[in-house]
């Protein structure tokens, strides 16, 4: 009798071995098959964001939907599709635009640039005279880009370029770290997201934003207070930067 429940205690004891290192290799492989599945995701939309008029503004793998500013056909050198990111090479390819126009818009994407990298997203763009203007959000390597240290903080990371500084220290993620913005447009009102931080807000054609207008670099470009229809710009400012998920709903007549 003490033989057999010797031999049962021995039979016990691997089966719960087994157990363990079947539990043990599971978890092993629960962070790759986790990563894989968002990885699944990236330049797609989900359910959810088509059930909410979200539309996608690259699809991971081609250029179309985009031209260079101010003409009709993408730019033949200076930007490429690749590995899932809409990438600049910061080899003067020039800024480029969507086909599409928007004035009252939810905009986000994700973004990486180099060290001292300087880009940036424009909307309310007008394309006249050769050149693309309009609100610009900033994005630059606030530690590494001696233009980030100039304009009493309205050049840094989700500012309006050279017009309204963040409310808050914007949470920029180091170069080669992936950053998630967000503009949103309702009305006159804009607001300025950073990885989930609303930064800034305005409101277009207000008198504070006349005033700060009226203090910049824009101080004699007419309207540029205006709430205006246009195309999203990718900016081109010679040095390599990665776009990718660049998802716009339309909110116009939205509550």
């Amino acid at each position: 009798m003490a033989e057999a429940r010797f031999r049962m205690g021995k039979s016990f004891m691997k089966m719960s071995l087994k157990l363990a290192s079947v539990v043990l290799l599971t978890a092993a492989f629960q962070v790759p098959f986790n990563n894989f599945a968002a990885e699944a995701t990236t330049n797609q939309l989900s359910a959810e964001e088509k059930a909410g008029g979200w539309k996608l503004l690259f699809d991971g793998q081609t250029t179309q939907g985009w031209r260079s500013a101010g003409k009709k056909a993408f730019p033949e050198k200076g930007w490429e599709a690749k590995d899932g990111w809409l990438h600049c090479l910061g080899q003067d390819g020039g800024d480029i635009v969507t086909d599409g126009t928007y004035d009252q818009f939810e905009l986000k994407w994700e973004w990486k640039e180099v060290k001292a990298g300087n880009s940036g997203v424009k909307y309310f763009v007008t394309e006249k005279g050769g050149s693309a203007l309009g609100h610009e959000y900033q994005m630059i390597d606030d530690e590494g880009h001696a233009d980030a240290k100039a304009g009493n903080g309205k050049h840094v990371t989700a500012s309006f370029y050279d017009v309204v500084k963040p409310e808050r220290p914007a949470p920029t993620k180091p170069p080669g770290e992936i950053n998630t913005s967000r503009i949103v447009v309702k009305g006159n009102g804009v607001e300025h997201w950073l990885n989930g931080e609303k930064v800034l807000s305005y409101s277009c054609s207000s008198e504070a934003i006349k005033e700060a207008i009226a203090q910049s670099k824009f101080k004699n470009t007419k309207d540029f207070d205006a709430r205006i229809k246009g195309p999203i710009l990718l900016q081109d400012h010679h040095s390599e930067a990665w776009f990718r998920n660049i998802k716009i709903r339309d909110l116009t007549g939205k509550e």
